[in-house]
């Protein structure tokens, strides 16, 4: 059955024939696109090769990108009609503002929306007011911070515990003031530690310190170290190494809490040393704190309604696979399993039509391995016996390479597999160059007819363009 000839759409106009305005704004969403990616906990090279892409896709070849954890700058143009602007990172997305500007760049990948709109729709994803009620955000935490404790101390007593102490952290989360969201790992691990120091005679929780570090997964710097680490390897000196030094500052931050409140309750030195696991539930209770801690994440961060099942996936997988290398190689090493199994897991997950963006369920998982939990016990117990501190610390270095190494190879095996699936169904014939006058509608056809180009990995390293040396 014939069809009707479709034409397709016109080709962006080039960078000369646009306007100075036009140019403008272009370059305006771009550098909107590279804040708000930042802002979505995306690491650096990503952002840079995903950004190249979208504006190759606008018409704009010559253009350059240099992002960092907390400033984006971006060029367009060279020589005399070359431009920069610039602006600094501030914000912090929650989960569904994560998705909606995944949405919006998928979209910006096939220039699918006008610069002008694009803009609009960056400052109504900035302005999102959170999909959950206070109530039910404070809730999460609560469930998420009992979920970790049945994971990491498991006893019915400190699963109450962390219940309580995760809603009073989730109730201070709430704040929007600049000043005090610095000063709060602070005080929330202050006032915990207190806490769980005055009720840890009376009360049988276990290890103090692993019920500490339930209330304060939030604060710590595991995905922060892990994503350092990571930037390092990709060349990215000046990111990695202000994030690694960030984390760290974290860590120190939520220690001195701890050892203040210590000092302040006036406990003994050993009871900063960690102590073994005692499984006093059945094996069985992991699963129902994985589920916990789902159902927190997904609460607490306004998760979109489609996420919660894949986040879970995440978790076990992650979790499980964390177990398998203990049993294996030991702890130190444990989270290269995870990382290694799930990140092509949740790179598949954000591919798929109806995904989530991978920050969505690598965050989550990140925090069951606890990269920084480790570096959390190993500065305390540093401040007042320094051998075994530093052994704890190289241990916690160890581990957040480990898993730095796990996403490396996960999404290099990610990308090939990706790559080579695609290269099965590649077949084309180019149409000739010369047409005649009569033949327009047979170009159509065959351009309507020909395969789409496969969308370009984002962790890839993006293509210089022609002939522009500064891009």
């Amino acid at each position: 059955m014939p069809t009707t000839p479709t034409t397709p759409p016109p080709p962006e106009p080039s960078e000369t024939e646009r306007s100075p305005a036009e140019r403008a704004v272009i370059r305006t969403f771009l550098l909107g696109l590279a804040e708000g990616l930042t802002a979505s906990a995306e690491s650096t090279d990503r952002i840079r090769a995903e950004i190249i892409d979208i504006a190759h896709a606008y018409g704009v070849d010559e253009v350059d990108v240099v992002v960092l954890p907390t400033i984006a700058f971006v060029q367009t143009g060279q020589g005399e009609n070359g431009r920069i602007s610039l602006t600094s990172v501030r914000a912090s997305f929650r989960f569904d503002q994560i998705a909606a500007m995944a949405a919006l760049a998928r979209s910006a990948r096939s220039a699918g929306i006008s610069p002008a709109d694009g803009i609009r729709r960056l400052n109504e994803i900035g302005a999102m007011p959170p999909t959950r009620h206070w109530f039910m955000r404070t809730l999460g935490h609560a469930l998420l911070t009992a979920g970790l404790v049945l994971l990491l101390a498991p006893s019915w007593q400190a699963a109450v515990l962390g219940f309580g102490l995760g809603a009073l952290i989730g109730v201070a989360k709430l704040t929007r003031s600049q000043t005090l969201s610095l000063v709060l790992p602070v005080a929330a691990s202050f006032a915990c530690a207190v806490i769980v120091f005055l009720l840890a005679p009376v009360v049988q929780i276990g290890d103090p310190l692993r019920v500490l570090i339930a209330p304060l997964a939030t604060f710590l710097p595991g995905a922060l170290l892990t994503t350092g680490v990571r930037e390092l390897a990709a060349g990215q000196m000046v990111a990695g190494t202000s994030r690694l030094g960030s984390g760290v500052v974290q860590l120190a931050l939520l220690a001195f809490g701890i050892l203040a409140a210590g000092t302040v309750v006036g406990i003994g030195d050993d009871e900063y040393v960690p102590r073994e696991v005692q499984q006093t539930l059945p094996w069985w209770i992991a699963g129902i704190g994985l589920v916990l801690y789902g159902i927190g994440v997904y609460l607490h961060f306004a998760a979109p309604g489609r996420s919660y099942g894949w986040v879970i996936l995440a978790l076990v997988v992650a979790y499980g696979a964390q177990q398998l290398g203990a049993i294996l190689l030991g702890a130190p090493v444990s989270g290269f399993f995870g990382a290694l199994v799930v990140t092509p897991l949740v790179l598949w997950i954000e591919d798929l039509p109806r995904g989530v963006p991978s920050q969505i369920a690598f965050l989550p998982a990140f925090w069951v391995l606890v990269p920084g939990a480790a570096g959390l016990i190993g500065l305390t117990e540093g401040a007042v016996e320094e051998s075994a501190g530093i052994d704890d610390v190289a241990a916690a270095f160890v581990t957040v390479m480990s898993i730095a190494l796990g996403v490396f190879i996960g999404s290099a095996i990610y990308r090939f597999i990706r790559r080579s699936a695609a290269g099965i169904a590649e077949f084309h014939v180019d149409p000739p160059s010369v047409l005649g006058p009569g033949e327009d509608s047979m170009l159509s056809r065959i351009a309507d007819a020909a395969p789409k180009a496969p969308r370009r990995d984002p962790d890839a390293a993006p293509k210089p363009p022609r002939l522009d040396p500064d891009a």
